[in-house]
């Protein structure tokens, strides 16, 4: 039945499924002729391509071209920052030769207003003989050559002059001089001033010795130690050092323009390559747009072209494929025709097939028994294995711990023994520590009375050196005393030519005459007595009344000067109360130098021997030590650490490995920190960078610090070997999600605890 009924649906299914391929054949078909053989966008993608692969071969050289400015342009701006630099410095140290050399002529440049000109205006020097020459010729430097000058130098021949002592050499071949003054050069001789004593008997009439420092040797017996350059010396040196300063100043300017023009160039080459950047970046822009359209483009076409084809090709494979079907449905449809027309008649089959359902329903129920009851002996018997089992894992279970319990005595027994024995041996324990302390205390006195011997001697030393220090700053306040007095009189010497000078200025604004010649104007003979008062008094009244009729006059011309005196004597007051302030403020801050080095240097010795020893804990050995450097003042000098690891030599700090590194720092530390221990220390994560056995080592260091002083370690880390040294644990637990909970452990008891157990 089942095989007829199959052969006729199967025939029914065959016959719609022909009908529908045959329909979906023909649809495919006009679909293929709708469709065409290729669209227009396939002529024109080649184009494309080649218009893409120009484009990204130019990118390509523009990429290059940038690639390359931008590596150029931080060397041109070094270069341009460097000639600017050097421009700047050529133009900053000619500007300031050019303002020295402005203030020298300034200095230097004759008085115009002066109806003659002094000769020293007209010399030049040898460098290194302007002292000589001033202390030579002195004051007359001041006086002048020409015709009009009341005081003034004539020209003499010097033929027939003596000759001057062997070994000294005319101050004319060193001097640039006029004429007039070649005799009296010609007979001044510079020798060293050893030779002074011995050559001095040897000069003529007229003739004299001078060193290079200034000292002078007379023909008459005149000595003059030089002490001090003159003021014509000093303007001897000024002049040679114009002259000095004048041809730096052509050099320097010279190289400022040099550097200018290195730094136009670099500048514009700064700017060139920029631009050449931003030409290339912009060309760069444009090419990858381009680029980025044609590939767009290129993309769409492809697209396009893709789609074609592939919808072409799977209407194509749809078709052969929907044949094969239709096909296939043929024969399928003509082979189950073929089955049914075989098919037998089925009377027979059915009445063969009723007895066969009852025969097999009989055995069904009888194999259905045998099963039920051979499971459940089965069942019994694997209960019974699994008893079986538990017992014997229980006894000897029992049989363990029967063992383990008689080794458990054992132990317990053989610690009870122990403890007996060391309870014995502490019994000695307290003569022995008794015995030990009347020696520490023997040592101790012994060691007492060095350190008294010691400090008795550290006093007196101290004493001798507060004396010498004492001595050392009386001279030098007296030294110092000297100076500023010297400095006054100089002031004063300065300020009396200057007010001779402004008297003679003076003098020849209201006479029109020089001061020599102001007798001469009012024709009064040099050795004629002065006027009577009283004729100089009508003459005053008159010139008074005179000057009433020009005009008025400042009536507070006295009150003014009063004050201005009063504000003088007011400023010389305030200026002895700061120079004393000033005097007192250097001792103080002598007195606090001397006692900030004896502080660091008592502390650098501390930190010094802590550190010592702390390396040598922390590394097994070696040696290392802090050291001064750069000055030998405490208070300007640097600090370095020279170390010496077991088996290597002696290094600075920055030459040593990260581990190294960081046990040296740690040492330091502590030697700082042991100088003035507080009595607790926090220590967070400093073992990190440490490994193993250099935890170890710090760990130990710890513990002798622990010993030693009376500071509490609480120590942040991870590290398994640090907890196991420390005395107690804390931690924070989470056992409940967003509760936090603080848990210790005390080792100790812990250790205790478990010796017990």
């Amino acid at each position: 039945r089942a095989q007829r009924a199959q052969a006729e649906s199967r025939i029914n299914e065959c016959s719609q499924r022909l009908t529908r391929l045959t329909a979906q054949v023909a649809q495919f078909q006009q679909q293929l002729a709708d469709l065409g053989e290729a669209p227009e966008a396939a002529a024109e993608i080649e184009i494309m391509r080649e218009q893409a692969e120009e484009t990204a071969a130019e990118l390509a050289e523009v990429e290059a071209g940038t690639a390359e400015a931008e590596a150029a342009l931080p060397e041109a701006r070094n270069r341009e920052k460097q000639a600017r630099e050097a421009a700047s410095q050529a133009r900053l140290k000619s500007r300031q030769l050019e303002t020295e050399v402005a203030t020298l002529v300034k200095l230097l440049k004759p008085d115009d207003s002066a109806k003659w000109r002094p000769v020293i205006d007209d010399i030049s020097v040898t460098p290194g003989y302007e002292i000589a020459l001033g202390a030579a010729l002195t004051d007359d430097l001041d006086a002048g050559i020409g015709p009009d000058a009341p005081v003034r130098w004539s020209y003499i021949s010097g033929e027939g002059d003596p000759a001057l002592p062997p070994g000294a050499q005319p101050l004319g071949t060193l001097v640039r001089a006029p004429q007039e003054l070649s005799r009296r050069l010609s007979q001044i001789g510079v020798i060293s001033r050893e030779q002074g004593a011995s050559l001095q008997p040897m000069l003529k009439p007229g003739q004299r010795l001078v060193s290079k420092e200034g000292d002078v040797w007379r023909w008459d017996g005149f000595i003059a130690a030089g002490d001090a350059p003159s003021a014509a010396a000093k303007r001897l040196e000024e002049r040679n050092r114009l002259g000095q300063l004048e041809e730096q100043v052509a050099v320097f300017m010279a190289a400022a323009e040099e550097a200018e023009a290195g730094r136009e160039a670099a500048s514009e080459a700064v700017n060139r390559i920029q631009q050449d950047e931003k030409n290339l970046r912009d060309r760069w822009r444009q090419l990858n747009g381009q680029l980025s359209a044609i590939k767009d483009k290129l993309g769409t076409a492809d697209r396009a072209v893709q789609q074609h084809f592939s919808k072409r090709t799977s209407l194509m494979e749809t078709e052969g494929r929907l044949a094969a079907e239709r096909e296939e449905a043929a024969a399928s449809q003509a082979e189950a025709e073929s089955v049914l027309a075989s098919q037998a008649p089925i009377a027979d089959l059915e009445a063969r097939l009723q007895a066969c359902q009852a025969d097999t329903a009989a055995k069904r129920n009888a194999y259905a028994e045998a099963k039920s009851r051979a499971d459940n002996v089965e069942r019994e018997i694997r209960a019974r294995q699994t008893r079986l089992e538990a017992i014997a894992a229980e006894r000897q279970r029992w049989f363990s711990r029967d063992q383990n319990a008689g080794q458990q005595i054992a132990t317990l027994q053989q610690r009870l023994e122990a403890v007996r024995v060391e309870l014995a041996e502490l019994k000695e324990l307290p003569v022995k520590i008794e015995e030990r302390r009347q020696k520490i205390l023997n040592e101790l006195s012994q060691a007492e009375e060095a350190r008294r011997s010691a400090a008795t001697r550290l006093a007196e030393a101290e004493n001798t050196v507060r004396d010498q220090e004492r001595t050392l700053r009386d001279a030098q306040k007296a030294l110092s005393e000297a100076r500023e007095e010297r400095a006054r009189i100089e002031a004063r010497l300065d300020a009396a030519r200057e007010k001779r000078g402004e008297q003679a200025q003076h003098i020849r604004d209201s006479f029109e005459c020089a001061a020599s010649e102001l007798l001469a104007t009012l024709e009064l003979a040099p050795e004629a007595e002065l006027p009577a008062t009283e004729d100089v008094d009508q003459q005053i009244i008159k010139l008074k009344g005179e000057r009433e009729r020009l005009g008025g006059v400042n009536l507070r011309a006295e009150e003014e000067a009063e004050a201005l005196g009063s504000e003088f004597d007011g400023m010389e007051k305030e200026r002895a109360e700061l120079e004393e302030a000033i005097a007192k403020l250097r001792t103080a801050i002598a007195n606090l130098n001397k006692e900030g080095r004896k502080r660091l240097m008592d502390a650098f010795d501390t930190v010094n021997g802590h550190f010592q020893r702390l390396f040598k804990v922390l590394f097994g050995g070696g040696d290392a030590e802090l050291q001064l450097i750069e000055s030998d003042d405490p208070l300007e000098s640097g600090l370095e650490l020279l170390c010496r690891p077991p088996g290597k030599k002696a290094q600075v700090l920055t030459l040593l490995s990260g581990g190294e590194k960081a046990l040296t720092a740690l040492a330091l530390i502590f030697a700082v920190f042991l100088t003035n221990p507080s009595p607790i220390c926090v220590l967070d994560e400093v073992d990190a960078p440490l490994d193993d056995a250099n935890v170890h080592r710090f760990c130990a260091m710890l513990e002798e610090m622990r010993k030693t002083t009376d500071t509490r370690f609480l120590v942040i880390t991870h590290n398994p070997i640090t907890m196991a040294t420390m005395d107690r644990l804390f931690g924070v637990t989470m056992q409940e999600r967003g509760v936090s909970q603080l848990v210790s452990v005390d080792l100790q008891t812990a250790e205790r605890f478990r010796e017990v157990v």
